[in-house]
């Protein structure tokens, strides 16, 4: 009779445990995108303001379809892949952390709840009428007139953001380091347009006409 109650309790413990852990999973149910963002936090900041410091760029109010997209191009390293990319090194791993479709879809629609944050310019030598010739002759036509971006183009809005990291994404462009993955459809049409820039002086002009503009 001892025999069987030691079985039953070996058998039951087990059984008992896992009942009690699919129970405080379905209780507790799927993770907030506030809690996810906390991984996000240390680069991006609590306000998603980025910082210049670390090349982590502001992306509070960014479209939740733009932030999706780009998690998932971290996640299979569309984007992030190649080996001259330390940015993009850095952000594949932590894309990776979500690990369900629904969870980056929570935290997408946190980071565009969020207010946007103004950020100071940092790049000097721009000639905003010089680039506004540029863009309207090769950005408008995907990014639109006010720099507000197009969904259905996979363009994101460009106004209001950091001039430091226009510049940046322009030249990875540029250079292979974004866009030349095969996959990558939207992000080969943009390098073939960054490509059109042909020097340091055309890629600041643009980004200083873009940062003329009202958000």
């Amino acid at each position: 009779m001892l025999r069987k109650a030691r079985w039953v309790l070996i058998v039951a413990a087990p059984l008992a445990l896992a009942i009690a852990s699919c129970s405080g999973n379905q209780s507790a149910g799927p993770v907030a995108g506030s809690e996810l963002y906390d991984t996000c936090v240390p680069c991006h900041g609590v306000d998603g303001g980025g910082d210049p410091a670390i090349k982590a760029p502001p992306i509070a109010g960014l479209p939740e379809w733009y932030v999706t997209d780009q998690l998932t191009h971290f996640k299979s390293a569309m984007r992030g892949g190649h080996p001259d990319d330390p940015e993009g090194h850095k952000m594949r791993p932590m894309a990776r952390t979500l690990k369900t479709e629904a969870e980056g879809t929570a935290v997408a629609k946190y980071v565009a709840g969020l207010e946007p944050v103004d950020v100071a310019g940092t790049v000097d030598g721009g000639n905003a009428t010089a680039g506004a010739e540029r863009y309207n002759g090769v950005c408008v036509a995907c990014h639109g007139p006010d720099a507000k971006g197009n969904p259905d183009l996979k363009a994101p809005p460009l106004v209001g953001q950091a001039d430091w990291y226009m510049v940046s994404q322009l030249h990875k462009f540029r250079d292979g380091w974004r866009g030349a993955h095969p996959d990558d459809v939207w992000g080969s049409q943009m390098r073939a347009m960054s490509m059109t820039l042909e020097d340091e002086q055309a890629i600041k002009d643009v980004v200083a006409h873009i940062r003329s503009m009202p958000r």
